[in-house]
């Protein structure tokens, strides 16, 4: 479902030590598609072409190894000649995918981080603020947001780092004002909203001897969701409240007259 970004040039990186190491050797690449993305890929990967590798374009089906001399036969489809091959290999390399470590969901609800359909944290925005997360003063860094080759997570990380000394430096994080309000008198303590809230801002702390709903404001980012939901009407917007939003309705709907 996605490309993991470096095995094409990783592999191709392989087949050129070996041509540097090993006089006269004859290598073959397997692919469905070569994504030579980066600067100067391109040129490597002509480069490779003319050091002697052979590009396949197809699929694996099956490696069986002949008991006499280990060598190992790697049989597979041509694609663009539509037909099947054989090959006889001393050594068969795969280039393995990466996909997120099995803690990543752990790590996630921890931090209270977003993580896309593929498993990977999100961050606040790809473009305007790669680094940051929905949580205030949570960095990403590296692999953990995707796939990346070492020049784009070293470029990763130190964006990370210089986002991260700020509040480290001033001693402070900077907030923005909307963030969820609990009317305690109103409060049921159902908990609808704590399972709701996709920043994990929302939970149910113990007041007077009943549950009342409690927000963490460095976690919310207002987006309403738990207003919405809350039976009680207990929940409200720091300046987004009802007289509010009814005042602007009423003033765009007057045009101005009084």
């Amino acid at each position: 479902p996605y490309c993991s970004r470096f095995c094409c040039m990783y592999s191709l990186k392989h087949a050129h030590q070996v041509y540097e190491k090993i006089p006269g050797v004859q290598s073959y690449i397997f692919y469905m598609d070569i994504r030579s993305f980066g600067k100067m890929y391109e040129e490597f990967y002509y480069r490779i072409q003319d050091e002697g590798a052979k590009f396949i374009r197809g699929r694996v089906s099956n490696i069986q190894e002949d008991p006499a001399t280990k060598n190992l036969y790697v049989y597979a489809d041509d694609t663009l000649l539509d037909r099947p091959m054989k090959l006889e290999a001393d050594l068969v390399v795969l280039a393995a995918a990466v996909q997120p470590s099995a803690d990543t969901n752990r790590t996630r609800k921890l931090f209270g981080v977003s993580c896309s359909m593929d498993g990977w944290l999100l961050e606040a925005h790809p473009k305007l603020n790669p680094c940051g997360t929905t949580t205030a003063g949570v960095f990403l860094a590296g692999v953990c947001q995707g796939p990346k080759d070492i020049p784009d997570t070293v470029a990763s990380a130190e964006g990370a780092a210089s986002a991260a000394s700020i509040p480290i430096h001033t001693g402070e994080v900077e907030l923005e004002p909307y963030f969820a309000m609990c009317i305690e008198e109103k409060c049921a303590g159902c908990g609808m909203c704590v399972n709701l809230c996709p920043y994990s801002a929302l939970s149910l702390v113990e007041k007077d001897g009943r549950q009342v709903m409690q927000v963490t404001e460095a976690k919310c980012k207002g987006c309403g969701t738990c207003g919405g939901f809350c039976p009680g009407g207990a929940i409200w917007m720091q300046h987004f409240a009802t007289p509010q939003i009814v005042a602007q309705i009423d003033a765009f709907l007057l045009g101005g007259e009084q």
